[in-house]
């Protein structure tokens, strides 16, 4: 079996995620102590109990989800599950960070801080702009990108075949839809975001964020790792800091990562995260592919 573990972005986060970890694996629970002296604020308590306002918040899911998926991993390998590397990882947007903790691009600290200052500033562009994001289902990749070019938005995701996120000023995304229904496009869904993820108005993010990682050493990943940004293989430690830069604000192209990790081999992969929303895209896309989905205690124990 060829394995690749692949992580959540931001959206699959839940209240309640984690807290079977914590109670039942030590290891798990280690690593939700560290990260709330590492943050300064119990990421734990809004994990497991919310608010739910709170936990969305993009500068709290953000860490919440690279914790989650990293105690995951964790208490696999206290149960003697997942501990052989696996031969690729990746994650979706904010799960690309996870890939690469688990990569030992950088440790699960040093990982942390990043995610929290990724969110935080990812944040604040949301709070300065008025963005948001919608989907596009049923349609090919053609014909969404010439209604994103006719209407100034951007293609932000590209998740499964006729699953597309456009992202872009909320006047503009609410003008598109409506062209798009008019054109018989029949199924364009507003999504409830708090701002114009993987798009221009992520611009001051990335800008700052790039300043920020210049000064945090990233090492050579211990297996392969894909980059959203290319759906391909990307393996020097400043190439890896360029495409994690570079993510902020172009599109997600996490279908061409689950093909050419196809393509390259893997034959099972392992969702370390919430929600099962990627091997929901998984189906969409080839429904041979081998995908199990682990989230909570049970699911590890089974």
């Amino acid at each position: 079996m060829s394995l690749a573990f692949i992580f959540a972005g931001q959206g699959a986060q839940r209240v309640g995620m984690g807290k079977s970890l914590y109670a039942s694996s030590a290891s798990a629970r280690a690593l939700y102590d560290q990260a709330s002296s590492v943050l300064g604020w119990d990421l734990a308590k809004i994990s497991f109990e919310g608010p739910e306002t709170a936990l969305t918040e993009t500068k709290v899911c953000q860490p919440a989800l690279y914790v989650h998926g990293m105690a995951v991993l964790a208490a696999l390998r206290e149960l003697g599950k997942g501990a052989a590397d696996p031969a690729m990882a990746f994650g979706l947007s904010l799960g690309e960070l996870t890939a690469c903790a688990t990569a030992g691009v950088f440790d699960f600290a040093t990982g942390l801080r990043i995610v929290a200052e990724r969110g935080r500033l990812m944040q604040e562009a949301c709070e300065r702009s008025t963005g948001t994001m919608a989907a596009v289902v049923g349609e090919d990749r053609d014909k969404v990108r010439a209604l994103c070019l006719e209407f100034g938005v951007e293609a932000a995701n590209f998740n499964a075949p006729g699953q597309i996120i456009i992202s872009g000023e909320k006047a503009r995304i609410e003008s598109a839809l409506a062209a798009a229904r008019e054109r018989g496009m029949k199924k364009v869904i507003p999504l409830n975001v708090a701002g114009a993820y993987h798009s221009r108005l992520m611009t001051p993010a990335r800008d700052a964020f790039s300043a920020f990682l210049s000064g945090v050493p990233f090492g050579t990943p211990r297996f392969t790792l894909l980059t959203n940004t290319t759906g391909g293989p990307v393996a020097v430690p400043e190439a890896i800091k360029e495409a994690l830069v570079r993510q902020i604000v172009s599109p997600v192209l996490w279908e061409d990562c689950m093909r050419s990790a196809s393509a390259a081999g893997v034959s099972e992969f392992w969702e370390l995260g919430p929600g099962g929303v990627l091997a929901g895209l998984a189906r969409r896309t080839d429904k041979a592919w081998i995908v199990k989905s682990f989230a909570e205690f049970p699911d590890l124990a089974a």
